[in-house]
């Protein structure tokens, strides 16, 4: 269950123990509440007996399974409310899902996405879900997810609830949903805003901890991003003062609001230079101006901007991974406390040296119970069972669980051992090193066969189909059986194991066997060489469509060099991490995208119309002017014909929020809705563009230079084929370990002391 602090302070309590010292030859602890019994003997170091053995098991796999997850260990430890926490935990991956599918309902929710297109010009009546159909599915979701927050609440004891923003925020959008969800049954779905619509996204927010903490850190950082979005905006104003007043200017500076828009479009270069134009055709000194402007706002404010967000983000976010380790940290030596705990009572005098340890025998029937991967279960087994005396202690305790930030690196077979000399020659030769480079040479001279034959055959294409296609086809057999012959020896000396132990063999493997089928299909369906080739297509595919396929998967196959190349494969492994570890970015990102698509469709929904008569598109066309707020100017909205980009439904909304967010053009839609609604439906444009375009992608470019730099400096002391193998030490807390300070024993005891229910007692 993930917290919103790691710890929420000193909380009163009532002292607890484990058990108190007996003066007899056993120390037998007493029952009370948020104690054990046990009994434990000094003169015996054989496996311990416990009489709640199984609660101590219980609690430490609970406890290894938080740290795996990085979640808080401050909830009820007795042996129900841990049968009711781990059902949770297994049912959270439910709940996730609902979320997604209650965010999905906006798709087919009034105003429908339901049509096959969203041009305003030609599309249908969407088919509208009847009054009850989302409203059933919805008040499903709302009640799993008052359970969900039942459940949580009790599991962490009011103390912690009432110092949880994110639940006391859970019951609060939930009371808001079930009430929106009581007003639209009673309108009989008539209704035309549902608030619950924009609050949707918060469930998904509250069911993720790392979009909780990503969310955090941004929060924090937001302060340090306004500063110099106000240097922007000032420079932006300044500028904009007082515009020269002739007909040249009225398109882009008539008064100081249109003024501040163009020049913030100047920004992100999508209308230069034609706001330049007007002045610099009277007089080439104006495009001083606009040069300066560029250069300080889009060269150097905008790059400062990136280094400044990534800068701040970046000290936040090393709190975030400072935070995790702790609770992956403490979550394990929490476990090793339970485990150890007959130990208690000891005093430094009677101990005579006693060091807290755990018994392998128990610590094995704990993994046994722990939800984890499998390879890393194995790794921290096989760990275990090396210690000789049988006991583990705390610091080694810790060091098994080093495993956790490992993924799994699959070791290949052994070779097949051959008795005929031939076939150990083949096995010598084609398990070199330099049969790959061989594989990449031929894979390159194909290439470039393909590129040639192309260039020279692109005049005989437009007047023949025969001969072109003819010496392709052959050319293309030749490199097909050369890859199917390297393939079969490959797998005579690596056995099929070995070979498939290989990603690369697999990706060459699978393309040839499609390049082979493919090119046979060529011969059987066109029963070449000895029938003339048809130019139209009687067939499923055209000949020249198939070659076309064969060409692009050769090429597609050339891809296999991007291991062998350092740089590449540093570049190829960083864009497969972007995948694992910026899904919390991403995930945010899609929650703004749903709530600004939401806030559009509130204010945008039906406000751009095409004319009613379609021949007033040609007429303007003509006269370049019509009446109202059409307009046939050369670069707008009508006139690009950009009637798919609205607002009327949720599916275009969100085509229209990248779009602008990519910036390209983008002032021709903020252009479009001032002139269709009001000038000030700029400030949802530019707010979205502050948003997606400033911040979010901004952030997403720094993270990915964090992410390849990391990963290049760790490359430059291994060799092409270690590369790889940086890949499984790349997570986001990994990426920072170098900068995160280990806490120390002492600090992880302090912190366990202050458990609000797992009492403790050194």
């Amino acid at each position: 269950m993930e917290e919103e602090p790691l710890l929420t302070g000193s909380i009163n309590r009532d002292s607890g123990d484990y058990g108190s010292h007996d003066n007899g030859e056993h120390y037998q602890h007493e029952e009370s509440p948020g104690s054990r019994r046990l009994s434990y003997s000094v003169t015996d170091d054989s496996y311990p007996v416990y009489e709640d053995a199984d609660l101590y098991i219980q609690q430490a796999v609970v406890f290894i399974e938080d740290a795996i997850q990085y979640r808080s260990i401050n909830h009820r430890v007795d042996s129900g409310s841990l049968r009711l926490y781990r059902c949770r935990n297994v049912s959270a991956y439910v709940v996730i899902c609902l979320c997604f599918s209650l965010s999905g309902l906006a798709f087919i929710e009034t105003p429908s996405s339901l049509t096959y297109t969203s041009d305003i010009r030609f599309k249908p009546k969407p088919w509208e879900p009847p009054c009850g159909l989302t409203e059933g599915i919805e008040i499903v979701c709302l009640c799993i997810f008052i359970l969900d927050v039942t459940v949580k609440s009790y599991l962490i004891g009011w103390e912690e609830f009432r110092m949880n923003k994110w639940l006391i925020g859970y019951i609060v959008v939930i009371a808001a949903s079930v009430i929106d969800w009581m007003l639209s049954i009673s309108m009989m779905c008539s209704e035309s805003l549902r608030v619950r619509r924009l609050i949707r996204p918060f469930f998904l927010l509250q069911n993720s901890s790392l979009m909780k903490k990503t969310l955090k850190c941004i929060k924090r950082t937001l302060p340090e991003i306004s500063k110099t979005d106000k240097v922007m905006a000032l420079n932006v104003a300044y500028i904009a003062k007082d515009p020269k007043k002739n007909g040249e200017w009225e398109t882009y500076f008539k008064n100081l609001p249109k003024a501040l828009s163009s020049l913030l479009v100047l920004l992100t270069t999508a209308n230069n230079p034609d706001v330049m134009i007007p002045a610099y055709s009277l007089n080439r000194g104006y495009s001083i101006f606009f040069i300066l402007f560029s250069v300080f706002g889009t060269y150097l404010l905008m790059n400062l901007m990136t280094a400044i967000i990534y800068n701040q983000f970046r000290g936040y976010l090393l709190m975030s991974v400072q935070t995790s380790i702790i609770r992956r940290r403490l979550g394990i030596r929490a476990a090793f406390e339970v485990l150890c705990c007959p130990g208690r009572g000891h005093t430094s005098t009677q101990s005579e040296g006693h060091v807290e340890r755990v018994a392998v025998n128990m610590f094995l029937q704990v993994m046994d119970r722990v939800h984890m991967k499998s390879y890393c279960r194995q790794a921290i087994i096989k760990a275990a069972r090396q210690f000789p005396d049988g006991f583990i202690n705390g610091e080694a305790f810790q060091r098994l669980f080093n495993e956790l930030d490992k993924d799994f690196m699959k070791e290949h077979p052994p070779k097949p051992e051959y008795s005929s000399p031939v076939l150990q020659l083949i096995q010598c030769i084609y398990s070199h090193f330099y049969i790959t480079v061989l594989g990449n040479v031929v894979a390159l001279a194909n290439v470039i066969c393909i590129c040639v034959r192309n260039l020279i055959s692109f005049d005989l294409l437009l007047l023949s189909h025969t001969s072109p296609y003819m010496k392709n086809i052959i050319l293309n057999c030749i490199f097909i059986l050369y890859y199917l012959i390297e393939m079969l020896l490959k797998i005579v000396a690596f056995g099929w194991r070995g070979y498939l132990s290989y990603r690369n063999n697999i990706f060459d493997g699978f393309l040839t066997v499609l390049l082979l089928a493919i090119q046979i299909a060529i011969f059987i369906t066109y029963r070449i060489p000895y029938e003339d080739v048809d130019l139209v297509p009687r067939h499923v595919m055209a000949l020249w469509e198939m070659v076309r396929l064969v060409n692009m998967l050769i090429v597609f196959r050339f891809l296999r060099i991007i291991p062998e190349i350092k740089l590449m494969a540093v570049v190829a492994s960083t864009l497969v991490d972007l995948v694992k570890n910026l899904r919390a970015f991403a995930g945010i990102l899609l929650v703004v995208y749903y709530m600004f698509a939401v806030l559009g469709i509130w204010l945008f929904q039906g406000a751009i119309t095409p004319p009613s008569n379609m021949s007033l598109i040609s007429n303007a066309s003509i006269e370049n002017k019509t009446d109202g707020p059409f307009s046939m100017d050369c670069g707008t909205f009508e006139q690009l014909e950009y009637w798919p980009n609205n607002f009327d439904d949720f599916a275009s909304s969100l085509v229209l929020l990248y779009n602008i967010m990519v910036v390209n053009n983008w002032h021709v839609f903020t252009d479009a809705y001032t002139r269709y609604t009001t000038e000030w439906s700029l400030v949802y444009f530019v707010a979205w563009w502050l948003t997606s375009s400033v911040m979010w992608v901004n952030l997403f470019v720094a993270l990915i230079l964090e992410n390849f730099t990391y990963k290049w400096d760790r490359s430059n002391a291994l060799s092409v084929e270690d590369v790889e193998r940086i890949a499984y030490q790349s997570t986001v807390q990994l990426i920072f370990r170098e900068h995160v300070q280990e806490p120390t024993e002492e600090e992880l005891l302090a912190q366990l002391q202050q458990h609000p229910h797992l009492h403790l007692s050194w």
